[in-house]
């Protein structure tokens, strides 16, 4: 008979405490400990190991199978389709649209491979309606509703059909009677992932996992839930925008920080071809404040448009609100910006935003921002087929991006005709105009943008 003991396990990192506690030892996060049923395991009664046959690293390769699932972004985000045999998480804030993604994808492999979706959240009538408002109602998907992990393994034994493609929504809902815990808890989740792992490496089975975020955006659950799949994707966009981003964090068999772009209409979501050309505003003059970024997400370079908004403050703190970037970020750019190159920006209000929802992680947007601060700043306009980006440092100099000639590429593409881009050693000019900076005064003076100081001195 298994031995069971009563633990308390953190639901954010899923360590466990013989007793309950305010707050974690192991990450530090306050009322996350739940009571839990651990399994003891008895040396007695386990199984004896066998020596296995070792392998060379240089020895044959196996064929990798990946199934298309003609969503080109989806396959694009998931490295040219989704591995035979792995297991796929996708997580998104509520109705941001990962069950309406996932069956739209199911619908299309429904064509060449048999599918079953597994749903713990909805009745079958329930996803019949949201079928027939996507135009996939007749696609060849099998349907079950069930919160029992039992069921769904009982499910896939007695059918004749060996099902290639496995949708759970959503693995919280999941639970098995091994354990008396609800649905949910740390041990619940990681007992349900596991099994379903073993039987997409034994079966050669396809499973995509719906998984519920937090109140911070990350994945709800254990931290090792994200370890022991193969693929995590995150489905995110802004509810004040159409379109929607389906970013790869972890890919196990392609690149990760891969992006798809998609947007929503009344039929579900369709991509987006063209993604630089969405996140660009289409204007005949000239305007202050705003800047043209290249972005490299993942392999993909993306033409964004940043812009910026300076204004006098009526506080004695003046706010600096950001929408699409580190806020710590832009703290630094105008720090720069001040001491190194003598802009006043401090009884102003700053506010900076990232067009079409995106939100920017790399450094190489620190020019872009700092151009579009001192353009809103002076009033002076970059040209209209003018791109820009490198990195600042805190002694002003602008270093060199990585994927410098991708971003070139893809501006040139769209008709832009100068850049100012860093100074770096072995850099091709490209298709551009490009002016090569080494640093951010001389750029900024080059843009007809010359500090008050500069002014003074003339």
């Amino acid at each position: 008979m298994k031995k069971l003991k009563r633990v308390y396990a953190c639901q954010a990192c899923g360590a466990t405490f013989p007793k309950w506690m305010g707050r974690c030892d192991a990450c530090g996060a306050w009322n996350t400990l739940i009571e839990d049923i651990e399994e003891i395991a008895s040396s007695s009664t386990s199984a004896p190991g066998k020596s296995l046959e070792l392998c060379a690293l240089d020895g044959p390769l196996l064929h990798v199978d990946r199934l298309q699932s003609g969503v080109t972004e989806f396959d694009h985000v998931c490295g040219g389709g989704i591995v035979a045999g792995s297991v796929l998480l996708l997580g998104g804030e509520p109705g941001i649209g990962k069950s309406t993604i996932l069956l739209q994808v199911l619908a299309r492999l429904s064509q060449n491979y048999p599918c079953l979706y597994v749903s713990g959240e909805e009745a079958v009538d329930q996803i019949r309606l949201r079928a027939q408002r996507l135009n996939v109602s007749k696609a060849a998907v099998s349907l079950i509703a069930t919160t029992r992990l039992e069921d769904v393994f009982e499910t896939l034994t007695q059918h004749q059909e060996t099902f290639r493609v496995l949708v759970i929504d959503s693995i919280q809902t999941l639970k098995t009677a091994l354990l008396d815990s609800a649905a949910g808890t740390v041990a619940q989740v990681r007992t349900a992932t596991s099994a379903l792992i073993e039987l997409a490496k034994t079966k050669g089975l396809v499973i995509l996992l719906i998984g519920h975020v937090t109140k911070d955006g990350m994945l709800a659950g254990p931290k090792v839930l994200e370890h022991m799949v193969d693929t995590v994707l995150y489905f995110e966009g802004d509810r004040g925008h159409p379109f929607r981003l389906l970013r790869s964090v972890k890919n196990r068999f392609g690149a990760c920080d891969e992006l798809g772009v998609f947007e929503m209409h009344d039929t579900g979501l369709a991509e987006v071809q063209n993604p630089s050309a969405v996140f660009l505003t289409q204007r005949k003059d000239p305007v202050p404040g705003t800047a043209i970024f290249v972005s490299i997400e993942g392999t993909r370079p993306l033409i964004i448009e940043i812009q910026a908004l300076v204004g006098s403050s009526g506080f004695s703190t003046p706010r600096r609100s950001v929408v699409g970037w580190d806020i710590n970020r832009l703290h630094m750019v105008v720090a720069v910006l001040e001491t190194r190159c003598g802009f006043s920006f401090g009884q102003r209000d700053i506010y900076l935003s990232v067009t079409g929802g995106l939100h920017l992680n790399e450094p190489a947007a620190d020019l872009a921002v700092a151009a579009a601060l001192t353009s809103a700043l002076t009033g002076v306009p970059l040209p209209l087929g003018l791109v820009i980006f490198g990195e600042i440092g805190l002694t002003g100099e602008v270093r060199p991006v990585s994927h410098h000639e991708t971003r070139l590429k893809e501006a040139h593409k769209l008709g832009f005709q100068q850049a100012f881009v860093p100074e770096g050693k072995g850099l091709s000019k490209g298709p551009l105009d490009a002016h090569y900076i080494k640093n951010l005064k001389l750029c900024l003076k080059e843009l007809g943008m010359p500090s008050r100081n500069n002014r003074n001195k003339e």
